[in-house]
């Protein structure tokens, strides 16, 4: 029996940053291909996973983004999350097994001494439910498997730790956090030795990142938003792709100039040194890419091609049509 055709998007080039209210229980890559799969884009990415059992901001790059992801990864992120005191989990958040259970009996004068104590720059180690890598394999893997590997401590930088709202009486008692705080920082961890620390043990049962960069909750779509929406209103969701460049200074090329700027070839001008510029064309306005300058010179460092520069000015898949192809 001859198997029925199968109806594949046809894809297109879409260039942009889509900030994105990630849903629970999604990984970042399973809410970044339901999104690329709407927009029917060619190519995409994301700056940074966040983990399945948390919701909020998650900046997803398309095409042209995708070579400035990079500068997001080293973002500062804010969060709100809640710790339920108490009960200790083997994941240290509500999915896990409860391995401890210890009576609540801190005060309220207790926990701000504790949350002082977290501010500022403190060492983490990691936690075996992350992503993170050791011999190649993330350490979810090793934990899945039952096994514990050695994690050496890292140092984050807690930039501020603020309580939005506490129990410590009653059935379900809790602290409610808002934490800004540098990459690469484990809510899950930071909770735990919260709770650790006002002698009671405890376990996130709530996360959501509100700001990461520049970026936040209030200027996300959702994906439910985004698939009730027309073709043409998800493409004007899309941010320009020089979102992922703030405070970059920016340097304007004229057509000549351009065109070998683009060919990879050095500028000369009357710019100071700078580590970060965003080059753009000046007729008609576009990013070009990334550079720096040393000694009056426009070194290249991101660019991004004619063809992509042309498709950002055209916007051209607002005029496709939108049949599927038959494979």
């Amino acid at each position: 029996m001859t198997a029925a055709p199968r109806t594949r998007v046809q894809r297109r080039p879409v260039h942009g940053v889509l900030l994105l209210d990630k849903p629970l229980g999604l990984s970042s890559n399973q809410a970044l291909q339901k999104a690329k799969w709407l927009l029917r884009a060619e190519k995409a990415g994301h700056t940074g996973t966040l983990d399945p059992l948390a919701t909020g901001v998650l900046p997803l790059c398309f095409g042209a983004a995708t070579k400035f992801s990079q500068q997001h990864l080293d973002a500062d992120k804010v969060y709100e999350t809640t710790v339920r005191l108490g009960i200790k989990t083997s994941t240290a958040d509500a999915e896990g097994d409860v391995i401890q259970t210890r009576e609540v009996s801190c005060t309220p004068g207790m926990v701000v001494e504790v949350l002082d104590q977290f501010m500022g720059l403190i060492s983490q180690v990691p936690p075996m439910h992350s992503a993170l890598k050791k011999d190649g394999k993330a350490l979810y893997e090793y934990a899945r498997e039952g096994e514990t590997v050695e994690r050496a401590p890292r140092n984050v930088v807690i930039h501020d730790l603020e309580l939005l709202d506490m129990q410590l009486q009653g059935e379900v008692p809790f602290l409610s956090l808002r934490v800004a705080c540098s990459k690469g920082t484990y809510i899950r961890t930071l909770g735990e030795d919260i709770a650790e620390a006002l002698g009671c043990g405890g376990h996130l049962n709530a996360l959501r990142r509100v700001q990461t960069g520049p970026f936040d909750q209030a200027q996300c779509v959702s994906l439910e938003q985004l698939d009730a929406m027309a073709e043409n209103e998800r493409w004007s969701a899309l941010q320009p792709v020089d979102v992922l460049l703030p405070g970059y200074t920016e340097v304007s090329l004229d057509s000549e100039n351009a065109g070998r700027f683009l060919s990879g070839v050095r500028r000369r001008g009357p710019w100071v040194d700078c580590d970060h510029v965003a080059v753009y064309g000046e007729h008609p306005r576009a990013l070009l890419g990334t550079a720096h300058v040393r000694g009056g010179e426009l070194i290249p460092g991101r660019l991004l091609s004619p063809i992509e520069i042309q498709q950002i000015l055209e916007k051209s898949p607002a005029n496709e049509p939108l049949l599927a192809e038959q494979v």
